[in-house]
């Protein structure tokens, strides 16, 4: 079952990317997934100016800007990198790195994410490049990750304080929300052309879920499930949050005209209450980020008006 949805998931990612010039990060994830959150750094982890280290997506570019780690390898992006790595040479989109161009920089490690394994590790193995995947679906293994990560290049330091500042947000906003009565909340992810339900168990999810708000899909596994309008209407969220991943604009508009042509949906609370909310893709990417805090301040805002 994860698979399938894995699959239709991934080709709808893909076609947002070929348009986007790569912005953001997408995939599912695999149980035997070698990553960096569980990979073990001992004692003897080694500095990472020993390393060549080649990172292919926007939010582990950023991780390792925030720890102080150099690397010779960066996405092609529409987003803006971090400073450090101007002039590092780009590798292609996140989903879809250009493999000659990775090994050409003859990298000691190559990072993605594990939302995006499924379908990067055969064609990383088939070139022989040996990649490690990040998990970053929730704001805990972006934590551990950070951790992980901090231990295995002599960053020990810049780990505690990083994943400390996102101890203290949580433990605000749970502060803020508690006692509270908690919404019922409906996330959709869109794409150029179609959108999907995100479960608890997506990033955006994650972060609904630590702000106190109760996802109206309940009981699955997976990250993403396809829309069933009349499903959702039964459902009755207090909340509609909308996600826009690839091309914003485009995708916000693909949510008007789907809102407005679509007449069921002008029977769900959210929409006559206005509170259907637009979520501005620098704070919600599709994998964690370090603006989860902003993040979390700005869904505060939208679940308890």
């Amino acid at each position: 079952m994860k698979k399938r949805w894995g699959l239709w998931l991934g080709a709808l990612l893909l076609v947002a990317a070929a348009g986007c010039s790569a912005s953001a990060n997408e995939g599912v994830s695999s149980p035997s997934a070698k990553t960096a959150s569980s990979a073990q750094a001992g004692p003897s982890a080694q500095t990472a100016e020993t390393h060549r280290i080649v990172a292919t997506t926007v939010a582990v570019t950023q991780m390792m800007d925030a720890l102080g780690i150099e690397l010779v390898g960066v996405p092609t992006s529409a987003k803006t990198l971090p400073a450090r790595y101007d002039g590092t040479t780009r590798v292609g989109n996140p989903m879809s790195p250009d493999l000659e161009i990775v090994k050409s920089l003859k990298p000691t490690e190559v990072l993605s994410v594990t939302t995006l394994q499924y379908d990067l590790e055969p064609k990383f193995e088939s070139a022989g490049i040996e990649a490690e995947f990040v998990d970053l679906t929730s704001l805990a293994s972006m934590q551990e990750a950070i951790s992980t990560i901090g231990g295995k290049y002599g960053k020990e330091d810049e780990a505690k304080a990083l994943v400390a500042k996102y101890d203290d947000k949580i433990a605000e906003v749970q502060a803020a929300v508690a006692g509270k009565e908690q919404p019922k909340v409906l996330i959709l992810m869109g794409v150029p052309g179609s959108y999907l339900v995100a479960t608890e168990h997506s990033y955006i999810g994650d972060l609904v879920k630590m702000a106190g708000g109760v996802n109206v899909v309940q009981g699955e596994t997976v990250e993403y499930l396809a829309s069933n309008s009349e499903y959702l209407h039964q459902s009755n969220p207090d909340v509609i949050l909308r996600a826009a991943h690839g091309m914003p604009e485009e995708v916000v508009k693909m949510f008007d005209e789907e809102f407005k042509e679509n007449d069921i949906w002008k029977h769900f609370n959210a929409v006559k209450n206005g509170r259907v909310y637009d979520l501005e893709e620098a704070l919600f990417g599709t994998t964690g980020n370090l603006a989860a805090d902003e993040a979390l301040d700005a869904l505060v805002g939208m679940l308890y008006p």
